[in-house]
């Protein structure tokens, strides 16, 4: 169901969050999001390139992803976008749990992923918007390891700075990819039975490693 590429690109997104966040130049409210970007990839792939016990680097990595993504990306209006209209008849509980399970899922991924960025570089392309503009696309372009990649993200102005709320690999917005495979299971088996197919499959994971 993903494009090829995906786990290893989502990675670079919550690495860089993951350095912006303990940076102290961080979530400024008068940076331009393309230089934001640009700081997040630099520190991103400086951080990759660290060494560290191979063994301990997943539960090192999604022990900071929990702690350290919230402050560069949106993540509950993400989920609440990729849960589609189905979001706004959940529950209180229901969408905690939701917010929970894939929040989960994407921490799983991008931990399994980090040992494949070490020899990747990320060109962030010059941003074409008003100064006054509060939803933006930047444009990057990843490389190392085979074809470039193009890979766009999508941040929304708040009065904390720039958000991450969406991305871009290849032409596949990740929310609305997740957006689909999320309402066939609602449409099969209801919003708990999506909470129930999340849990389960970060269960799986979980024991896999």
């Amino acid at each position: 169901m993903k494009p090829r590429h995906w786990h290893w690109i989502w990675a670079s997104v919550v690495l860089g969050a993951l350095c912006g966040a303990m940076s102290s130049a961080f979530a400024a409210s008068d940076e331009a999001p393309d230089e934001m970007m640009r700081r997040l990839a630099a520190e991103a792939m400086a951080s990759a390139k660290a060494p560290g016990a191979d063994a301990d680097e997943s539960r090192r990595v999604t022990a900071l992803v929990d702690t350290q993504i919230m402050p560069n990306v949106d993540f509950v209006r993400m989920t609440a976008a990729v849960v589609g209209r189905s979001w706004r008849e959940a529950s209180a509980a229901q969408r905690e749990r939701l917010q929970d399970e894939f929040k989960r899922l994407l921490v799983r991924t991008y931990a399994g992923a980090l040992m494949q960025l070490k020899d990747r570089t990320v060109t962030v392309k010059p941003l074409r918007a008003g100064a006054d503009a509060t939803d933006v696309i930047v444009h990057t372009l990843v490389k190392g390891g085979g074809e470039p990649v193009a890979l766009d993200y999508r941040l929304e102005k708040s009065v904390a700075g720039w958000k991450i709320i969406d991305l871009n690999v290849m032409g596949i917005w990740l929310v609305e990819t997740y957006r689909g495979q999320f309402a066939a299971e609602i449409g099969a088996r209801g919003v708990e039975g999506l909470i129930t197919a999340l849990s389960e499959r970060n269960r799986l994971v979980a024991k896999a490693r």
